[in-house]
């Protein structure tokens, strides 16, 4: 499938861009979808599992029911639930194909969902397709793999890089299309203007290490759709050196455009570190001021108007920095 620009009717809060490539499998079992809903610009990549058709059809109708189900939700149900019930409207879903088809029977699928909205994001997940959340090159926010080796790492058992080797990396606990109950992992994050979601799947991130691909994907010196494009380039051709046989692989990329109207919450230890410096420019202010306007026995106050000058532009620019640091902490703990 070739790269892909993904459209919305409100062009003002992202740009983003996937793809989807067949790797050196015989079938792409991976599938991906996007619509613009009441809620926000929705996203969601998923990759199939099981014998014959069934990977394919599993991932195609995760997809379509995950849209369809967000797409129709009742608007005056929060967000996270309309998220839940969509997903597991698609486990549902494929659960009731395997049972209609022998030939479907065992057939599942991961999930990622992005809600992208003014306000905010919504992600959730089911298996071992990722989410990234990048700022500045770092990232802020990474979906855990439902998988058996992953729980591993949970447990500090191993590496998360001994985890992505494991001949066992590929054993999930967690999908669609394995039992009625399905968990889903949501949760609602704040964001910045040129953040990038990352939602792929394993074919992507397993053919590397983290830190590798976050450099790849938060490369901002070329065009979003072209890196997205020497991404998977880079991993197709890594897997055909290798003999080929490698993962299908899907990789999508949405960069905000605008601040969202959910705030950051800053940790206690950053209040604290801005609470400190405030603190110390205050007693630095009103030193100067004392300085200025008061003088001792064997001192007097400056008669040279340069000196005089700096000291009160001294003055000025650091009950400015109290004000701006004052700004600082309202406008990123305001929700």
């Amino acid at each position: 499938m070739e790269l892909k620009k993904l459209h919305s009717t409100d062009n003002d809060i992202f740009v983003g861009f996937a793809e989807s490539r067949i790797g050196g499998r015989p079938e792409n079992q991976d599938s991906y979808g996007f619509k613009e809903t009441r809620l926000g610009f929705l996203l969601t990549v998923c990759d199939g599992m099981g014998g014959g058709p069934g990977g394919k059809t599993a991932s195609s109708i995760a997809v379509q029911e995950i849209i369809t189900g967000i797409d129709e939700a009742n608007d005056d149900e929060e967000v996270s639930n309309i998220i839940i019930k969509a997903v597991r409207r698609a486990n549902m879903a494929i659960l009731e194909a395997g049972n209609e088809n022998s030939v479907l029977k065992g057939m599942g699928s991961t999930a990622t969902v992005l809600l992208l909205s003014d306000k905010s994001a919504f992600l959730a997940h089911v298996g071992d397709s990722r989410i990234y959340q990048i700022r500045g090159g770092k990232k802020v926010f990474r979906t855990f793999d439902h998988s058996m080796v992953f729980e591993l790492v949970k447990q500090k058992v191993i590496t998360e890089e001994q985890a992505r080797l494991s001949a066992q990396s590929n054993v999930i606990t967690r999908a669609l299309g394995m039992q009625p109950d399905l968990e889903v992992d949501v949760v609602e994050v704040p964001y910045l203007k040129g953040d990038r979601f990352v939602l792929c799947s394993d074919g992507i991130h397993g053919s590397m290490p983290e830190k590798e691909l976050l450099k790849m994907v938060a490369n901002k010196k070329t065009a979003l759709g072209a890196v997205i494009d020497d991404i998977a380039t880079y991993v197709d051709n890594m897997g055909r050196s290798n003999g080929g046989g490698h993962d299908n692989l899907t990789l999508a990329i949405v960069e905000t455009k605008i601040n969202s109207k959910l705030r950051i919450t800053m940790s206690k230890q950053i209040k604290y570190a801005f609470v400190i410096l405030a603190v110390v420019c205050a007693i630095s202010l009103v030193g100067n001021i004392w300085q200025a306007t008061s003088s001792g026995p064997s001192e007097s106050v400056p008669t040279d108007s340069t000196e005089l000058h700096a000291k009160q532009d001294t003055i000025k620019r650091q009950a400015a920095e109290i004000v701006n640091l004052k700004h600082s902490v309202d406008s990123l703990t305001k929700h």
